[in-house]
């Protein structure tokens, strides 16, 4: 293995996480090496395919990892195990490549509630069914320490949206940077049925320019957005407002196609570096002061585990044997509604309207979810998923069903507030390898009981608020068994103050090694019931400002 010059910092991931904090890094002055399993694409790179896109691989990902050579193991919940392809159902992807999700997301951008950094102070007592067999826990952070991160998060990279008609919001300081879209067709019909309901509809927030900002174009509102990289870069994700500041400083170097094989430690138990794949498949050292892994719950996990030496012979921060444990993701639960009047306007992105009246509050349950409607889907997506019950699969009905609710459907879901599981894992397999001969990741488990409950709960809620706004057919969207993850994967190397229940501290520092950081949804204790890229963002603007020593 040959070494390369050492540097002040080597980051693993440029997703959600690891390019915010390359950009810190680098106005501090750091010298700074961003490794990058994937590719960097742009729009050019993904036709607008119904059947090719990151929310739907019925012909593959287009932002990777490609299915050749890049296989997991899962394990079902009565322990019978399959290989499987990354555009294959239970792989939990989260797109490879400069952006991670964030290039082709829907950017919806949420700040957790309060409440979300306190779960079991909140309900632990008030709700005891979920926490018995779980480990839910508090954040060793709050609400409040997080908020200018927040905000940070929403001025830098760009949020647009209204939340001043959501009285149910954290505290913040200052407003959205820029205003929300107009509202579509189907906002206005459930805005009224909220109303009617006496729920708080509000504009969703979103990392979208609805203005030219930062030298980006306003949306122009296509079609294609969720599982697309956006034509007019309008969506704002790490690869093209704080990535390009990162570079800009001249003090960051990005190398693509790289695979981090392990983390390297030197006799005291302190890293020195990682050791890499580049793309032609030759081994390097890279010698850094700081590592800060950035690959997402489970690649996260994944690389710790596989960082086995003398000293850390379970896995680099697995002492206790928590790395991976808590996989957690979002099970997304809601209705479908039939209308005799057009919802369809044909104007992008479509989600654009919510409810955080369910988030919490709810009697007898730990969380909830916020509730919005869903982005606009494309032909296959709604005859492959919006079917009304007793609809057949093909022939004369199927295509009269298609064509006469087609445009007069809406579909309200949202991401229930998941109970974490100690029993739902990532761990390596012992036997499975990917092409550059790494073990590769091991999915296991099931949901927690109570968050079936919570899923069961907020389908109701979304039925009555379609019914309100005037469906005259609805059928709801249950929660599924099996393990939780996906783009919302979370957990597995959880943040707190006891090194025994806990992978890092509260600054995501590995509690056993003092310059190895985790920066991503791994260090969520829990994962709130929004979607949590933008926590992820202010967090890792919260950790990066405590390594250049400027957090209070």
């Amino acid at each position: 293995m040959s070494a390369l010059p050492r540097v002040k910092a080597v980051i693993i991931g440029a997703g959600a996480g690891g390019p915010i904090v390359a950009k810190e890094l680098t106005q501090a002055g750091w010298p700074v090496v961003l490794l990058e399993r994937g590719q960097w694409y742009t729009a050019n790179d993904c036709r607008k395919d119904d059947l090719r896109n990151q929310r739907n691989s019925t012909l593959g990902h287009p932002f990777g990892p490609d299915d050749d050579g890049n296989p997991r193991v899962v394990v079902t919940a009565n322990g019978q195990q399959r290989l499987v392809e990354p555009s294959g159902p239970g792989y939990s992807n989260n797109a490879a490549c400069v952006g991670g999700g964030t290039l082709s997301y829907g950017a919806m951008a949420w700040r957790f509630h309060p409440n979300d950094f306190q779960m079991k102070t909140v309900y632990g007592a008030q709700v005891p069914r979920a926490v018995e067999g779980s480990t839910l826990a508090d954040w060793p952070i709050t609400y409040d320490e997080l908020e200018p991160f927040y905000e940070k998060a929403e001025w830098e990279l760009g949020v647009s949206g209204d939340v001043s008609t959501d009285p149910f919001h954290g505290p913040r300081n200052k407003p959205l940077p820029m205003p929300p879209l107009p509202p579509t067709r189907e906002h206005l019909i459930l805005e009224k049925g909220a109303k009617a309901l006496g729920l708080h509809p509000f504009h969703i927030p979103m990392l979208r320019n609805s203005v030219p900002y930062n030298g980006r174009p306003a949306c122009m509102r296509c079609r294609w957005c969720v599982g697309f990289a956006c034509e007019v870069d309008a969506k704002c994700g790490t690869q093209n407002t704080v990535l390009p500041t990162a570079l800009n400083t001249g003090l960051l170097e990005l190398r693509l196609q790289c695979m981090v094989k392990e983390i390297l430690v030197d006799e005291h138990g302190k890293a020195t570096g990682v050791a890499y794949f580049d793309r032609q498949g030759q081994l390097w050292e890279q010698p850094a002061e700081h590592v800060i892994v950035s690959g997402s719950a489970i690649e996260s996990a994944r690389l710790l585990l596989n960082s086995k030496s003398r000293l850390f012979p379970q896995g680099l921060g697995n002492r206790y044997d928590w790395v991976g444990r808590n996989l957690q993701g979002h099970t997304y639960t809601g209705a479908f509604g039939l209308f005799d009047q057009d919802t369809y306007d044909d104007v992008g992105p479509g989600a654009g309207i919510a409810i955080c009246d369910y988030n919490h509050g709810n009697p007898d349950l730990a969380g909830g979810a916020m509730l919005a409607n869903e982005f606009i889907r494309l032909p296959y997506q709604f005859v492959s998923g919006l079917r009304a019950p007793g609809v057949p699969r093909w022939g004369a009905a199927h295509k009269e069903f298609v064509r006469r609710f087609y445009r007069r459907s809406i579909a309200v879901q949202g991401p229930t507030q998941e109970m974490p599981f100690f029993e739902s894992r990532v761990t390596v397999d012992p036997q499975v390898r990917d092409k550059l001969g790494i073990p590769v990741a091991r999915l296991s488990g099931n949901k927690h009981p109570h968050t079936i409950e919570i899923g069961d709960a907020m389908t109701a809620k979304a039925e009555a608020w379609l019914k309100a706004s005037g469906a005259i057919q609805t059928w709801p969207k249950k929660a599924g068994q099996g393990t939780s993850g996906g783009q919302h994967q979370a957990g597995t190397c959880r943040m707190g103050n006891d090194p025994r229940t806990s992978v890092v501290d509260r600054w995501c520092r590995l509690h056993e090694v003092e310059n190895v950081h985790v920066v991503d949804g791994s260090v969520h204790v829990t994962n709130g019931g929004f979607n949590p890229v933008l926590t992820i963002m202010a967090n890792a603007y919260r950790v990066a400002g405590h390594l250049v020593g400027g957090a209070k």
